[in-house]
């Protein structure tokens, strides 16, 4: 294949750049992407012959291939974060509270510039984008991924950009590349009292330390692999000096390498904490939430995305340690095999999820490149 075939048109380039920065401007939380999924669909709409099938909270486009039995699929997320704007882009976030410091108006706009492509190219596959919400809080691939057994797609493809590393360059781990993780709310309930009289009451404080400390404790000592568990929230009392509060809520991010080391920091968790909690006479409840699976490459599908990279002369560079950072697409390869993989947006980018971080205009073409070198040639692999 020569390079030439699978090169983004500039003005396909110049169109996705533009539809990136006006996603910038229109930030939305997770789930809540009605404007975001307009502006694209309106977008592909004007700019392609793409079917667009609309399914409520996100939707999907159609280009069918020479080969209309055997069906590939991509996926993009669209969601921002409640991050104020702290950069001086002309396109900065209208938005209060809100912006896209994960790069997924990246993301989306990068899957337009492959929709742009095969537009004017045929493809072996017949291939699906598929445009989700929800990326952030583990929701949305809950939705599209039924996509996959509707239409009997047998593969799918995904990209994350990754500051901190070369720009431009596809970096990938085979196997386990994103653990799996949740978050764990436990809630207390003591009995208030004055403070000058704590015995009277059932003040959950000490309780909630010790768990802090056992589950930091538990952090990494499992067989199988990371585990961790990070505290990122502590409620209880309003400060006022005269109360001994009775009430109290502590969320723990649990992550793990493998789900079922996951679910066993979460049983140890909660069992500690109901222990402590009944030998003080203090009742807890606990939820789950932001679910997110283990991410796990199928070594078919990552070889097909090095081919495509070797193909149009991307470099490329195996990360050796698993990416910390959790992500729902592996609910899609629960459902057929795939690949997530990273491009670069150079090693001193802001990092992701920081009110410095923008998204890296460069690594556009290279994902459109890298994606339409993947649908126009993933038919011609040997067998």
């Amino acid at each position: 294949m020569s390079d030439q075939r699978c090169m983004l048109n500039k003005e396909n380039l110049q169109k996705i750049t533009e539809l990136r920065h006006e996603l910038h401007r229109h930030p939305e939380l997770s789930m809540c992407e009605k404007e975001t999924s307009g502006m694209i669909r309106r977008f592909l709409q004007k700019n392609t012959d793409l079917k667009i099938v609309d399914r409520g909270c996100w939707f999907y486009a159609v280009k069918e291939g020479k080969n209309r039995d055997r069906k590939m699929a991509f996926r993009a997320d669209m969601d921002a974060l409640p991050v104020e704007e702290d950069t001086l882009v002309p396109y900065h976030s209208l938005n209060a509270g809100v912006s896209h410091k994960c790069g997924h108006d990246g993301h989306s706009a990068a899957l337009c510039g492959l929709a742009l492509e095969l537009n004017r190219l045929m493809p072996e596959k017949t291939v699906y984008l598929i445009f989700q919400p929800g990326e952030e809080t583990g929701q949305g691939a809950l939705y599209c991924r039924k996509l996959i057994a509707e239409e009997g797609i047998s593969e799918i493809y995904a990209f994350h950009n990754l500051p901190g590393y070369q720009e431009k360059t596809v970096v990938y781990r085979p196997g386990l590349t994103q653990p799996s993780s949740e978050g764990l709310k436990i809630s207390f309930h003591g009995k208030t009292s004055h403070a000058s009289a704590p015995e009277e009451g059932c003040n959950p404080a000490g309780i909630i330390s010790r768990v802090i400390l056992y589950a930091e404790k538990m952090s990494g000592k499992r067989s199988g692999g990371m585990v961790l568990c990070t505290v990122t929230g502590i409620r209880m009392g309003s400060g006022d000096f005269g109360i001994s509060p009775g009430e109290g809520d502590l969320f723990l991010t649990l992550r793990a390498e493998h789900e079922e080391e996951l679910h066993g920091l979460e049983h140890d968790i909660r069992t500690f904490a109901a222990k402590e909690a009944e030998a003080a006479g203090i009742r807890i409840e606990c939820s789950i939430h932001d679910y997110f699976p283990e991410t796990r490459n199928d070594d078919s599908c990552l070889e097909k995305i090095l081919r495509a990279a070797l193909d149009t002369g991307i470099p490329t560079a195996q990360m050796h340690d698993l990416w910390r950072a959790s992500e729902d697409f592996g609910w899609y390869l629960k459902e057929c095999p795939g690949a997530m993989i990273y491009i670069g947006s150079g090693g001193n980018a802001p990092a992701l999820h920081t009110a410095a971080y923008d998204f890296n205009d460069g690594i556009l073409e290279t994902a459109a490149d890298l994606f339409t070198a993947l649908a126009v040639n993933s038919g011609t692999e040997k067998h």
